[in-house]
């Protein structure tokens, strides 16, 4: 495994630097502002390039949509198809694509009746919140400490938020203060927010029995702050009691959706919930995403009381570029023949296992967290139950150095404290063997 090139990150500092004289902050997405600057020019497989001429192993996935890998072949192909095809984005009637994207879609989940597309996972979890609200007639919420549900105002609360701004302190049975990600969120919206820690299912039944909840919305398990996992019995819990006090449980698979499993999380626990969101992985990084559920959700967008039906409309809803790629995405998902899920578990389980005994042999206090090609190292002595459990237990410094030492060996994981690394269909065995010789590495160089 060679270091990067002697121009190291020249060139990507220019192309910030240029950007940032016409967009705010030099991107059009500011989570993508990462330490070191790295602008990336191509990608293939599980391979990317950045401007420097510098090569990666990528784990990072584009934020984990990769499932496939870049540019997958039989994706180009299918996008292509659809480009030399004629087909455009009318804006006018049905098409044949997109009943042939939910009936394939729907072939994965059933658990669900019903779908719905749109263009982004946010996108797809206000308008699952939004049904919520207008069948229950209710307009409070629960999320949890630590979650990400989306950029919308109702949601885009506590995710890595202090223990400070927590109050300093643990709330077990409790809910925690409202803590905005972003400013302009009114404090009329805030006060219909109640964040719970995660894998507690006292304090969800404290604010049910407080608040008339419309909806309770997690992620499965909280994949943006690593993996971390539901205690058994907790999903179980949730769905008991979303029908003892008649909320909608709304499960955001945006990230766990066709990564954990072919029908999401929820065929791992086996949990129907209400309503579910997905992205990502689902297109293979194409821009569309899903709201799937329960007829008696999914049809209050065609309820015949003008006062209860829910909008739902967009100018760019399944444009047929995006569709081409995840049916050809889905397909490929479902061959039997290929046996993705089964490759995927293969590469992610000897990463674990290598990473397992480097980080023993380093005297690394460390431990794994992992539900199928999704996986964390927590810098800790123990996997993290929740926000809090995280925010005392793990080693943020050490996280931050760890990543950038393995970036210096060219594998890339984004240089942020705790978040997942993803593992997709492109990766080799060997690239899994390169990453652990890197690994080994980065620790020696950490040690020193």
């Amino acid at each position: 495994m060679q270091n990067r090139s002697q121009q190291y990150l020249k060139r990507s500092v220019a192309i910030l630097e240029r950007n940032s004289e016409v967009i705010p902050g030099g991107l059009a997405s500011i989570n993508r502002k990462a330490d070191p600057c790295i602008a990336f020019a191509r990608a293939q497989g599980s391979r990317m390039w950045d401007v420097d001429g510098n090569e990666y192993i990528d784990y990072h996935a584009g934020f984990a949509p990769y499932i496939l890998g870049h540019n997958d072949p039989d994706q180009i192909d299918a996008v292509a198809a659809t480009l030399r095809s004629g087909r455009s984005n009318y804006g006018s009637g049905p098409t044949e694509d997109e009943g042939e994207l939910a009936r394939l879609f729907l072939s994965c989940l059933p658990m669900a009746d019903k779908v719905q597309f749109v263009n982004t996972g946010s996108e797809a979890t206000a308008q699952a919140i939004r049904i919520a609200r207008a069948v229950t007639g209710r307009e409070h919420m629960i999320r949890m400490q630590g979650g990400y549900n989306g950029n919308q105002n109702v949601v885009a609360t506590n995710l890595m938020t202090s223990a400070q701004e927590l109050g300093g302190k643990n709330r077990p049975g409790e809910e925690y203060p409202v803590v905005p990600i972003t400013a302009g969120i009114p404090k009329a919206e805030q006060a219909l927010l109640h964040p719970v820690p995660y894998n507690d299912l006292a304090a969800v039944e404290i604010i049910a029995k407080r608040y008339e909840i419309a909806a309770l919305i997690t992620e499965p398990e909280l994949q943006n702050i690593g993996v971390i996992k539901p205690r058994p019995g907790y999903l179980e819990g949730l769905r008991t009691l979303a029908d003892k006090y008649g909320f909608v449980l709304i499960f955001d698979e945006v990230k766990t959706g066709f990564r954990a499993s072919l029908g999401g999380y929820q065929q791992v626990s086996g949990v129907s919930p209400d309503i579910s969101t997905f992205g990502k992985a689902f297109a293979n990084g194409y821009p569309i995403a899903a709201l799937a559920g329960k007829r008696r959700f999914m049809d209050a967008c065609i309820d015949a009381d003008p006062k209860r039906r829910v909008l739902i409309a967009g100018t760019y809803n399944c444009h047929p570029i995006c569709v081409g790629a995840a049916i050809a995405c889905l397909k490929k998902l479902k061959d039997p023949a290929l046996r993705v899920y089964d490759r995927l578990e293969h590469l992610a389980q000897r990463l674990e296992d290598g990473q397992r005994k480097i980080l023993a042999d380093s005297k690394t206090t460390a431990s794994i967290s992992r539900i199928g090609s999704a996986h964390c190292v927590y810098c800790s002595d123990h996997t993290p139950v929740d926000w809090w459990d995280l925010l005392r237990s793990h080693d943020f410094a050490f996280d931050l150095r760890y990543r950038k030492a393995l970036i210096e060996q060219v594998i890339y994981n984004v240089p942020v404290a705790t978040k997942q690394g993803s593992i997709s269909f492109a990766h080799t065995d060997d690239d899994i063997d390169q990453t652990l010789e890197a690994t080994k590495s980065a620790l020696k160089v950490l040690k020193q």
